[in-house]
């Protein structure tokens, strides 16, 4: 683990950009970027399209260490370069922002109201790979879509379990069992997560760190003690299908918690725009996130 990456996601003002999407959420990725499924005719070229995408983000001015802490990558973009440099070591060495890694593998069909994680067979060799790539931590996510007990309860405990396999890799999980914004029981699925959450917190070791990734609660403040949890770096929102704006405004309402946005920090970028569009969209974004963020 290297401390200096420790120190400023633990303490840092800023976000975490999440350009992690994989498989399935790809040509989405793409199509809101502007560029339609005819423009490739295999995985190989839409992989290629999609590391453009995001070597245009990472390059672009509007992306600095001033506004954001880290970066999550998908294993395509961790294995592919920016200006002859891997794009890990581009982002800390060139941008000084902390490389996280996507490890899961996609959701189970749904069970006892959520979707576990699909196996992750390869992880210990992935999780080599990352370290050799100077990854600092990791990022898998399931999710919860009813107030079922038994259901959040398995979620969380596959999370930390395979979670402890990744700290015994060196690197920092990013831990994320994201609550349905659209649930009908959202705050009750929220209460049964954290005290899940806490359960587990309470049987680690004192070396072993974490970060949690969850949905915005529903309750201001709700996750406070989590934060405050000393094995916990640091606590991240996703956007969980909300607008750029809506997920803002309900994120700036929580003191501590901060981004890690990817739909709404993409958001208005598109491949046909100029680098000054490109550029004067993605700082608007980027600051206005960081502004909630910091609140």
């Amino acid at each position: 683990m290297n401390a200096e990456q420790l120190d400023r996601i633990r303490k840092g003002k800023g976000f975490i950009a999440a350009l992690d999407q994989s498989g399935g959420s790809t040509p989405k990725a793409l199509l809101q970027y502007g560029v339609a499924e005819n423009s490739y005719s295999n995985e190989d070229e839409m992989y290629a399209l999609v590391h453009e995408m995001r070597t245009r983000i990472i390059k672009s001015p509007a992306f600095d260490s001033r506004h954001i802490l880290g970066a999550i990558l998908f294993e395509n973009t961790m294995d592919r370069a920016i200006d002859g440099q891997w794009t890990a070591d581009y982002l800390w060495e060139r941008k000084g922002i902390v490389p996280f890694l996507k490890v899961d593998k996609g959701l189970a069909d749904p069970e006892d109201g959520v979707q576990l994680l699909k196996p992750i067979p390869d992880l210990d060799d992935l999780l080599k790979r990352a370290v050799g790539r100077n990854i600092f931590g990791t990022k898998m996510r399931s999710v919860i879509k009813e107030a079922n007990p038994a259901g959040i309860r398995k979620v969380v405990e596959q999370q930390f379990a395979i979670g402890k396999q990744i700290i015994a890799k060196g690197l920092v999980p990013i831990i994320e069992p994201e609550v349905d914004i659209y649930s009908a029981d959202k705050a009750a699925s929220e209460k049964l997560l954290k005290a899940a959450i806490v359960e587990q917190l309470s049987a680690l070791g004192d070396d072993e760190k974490i970060m949690l990734k969850l949905s915005i609660p529903t309750e201001d403040n709700f996750y406070s003690d989590l934060m405050a949890d000393p094995h916990v770096v640091r606590v991240v929102a996703l956007s969980g299908g909300y607008s750029q704006a809506e997920a803002n405004e309900k994120l700036a309402r929580h003191h501590g918690l901060i981004a890690s946005f990817s739909r709404a920090l993409s958001q208005g970028l598109a491949a046909g725009q100029t680098d000054e569009e490109f550029d004067a969209m993605l700082s608007q974004s980027v600051r206005d996130i960081y502004e909630a963020s910091i609140r």
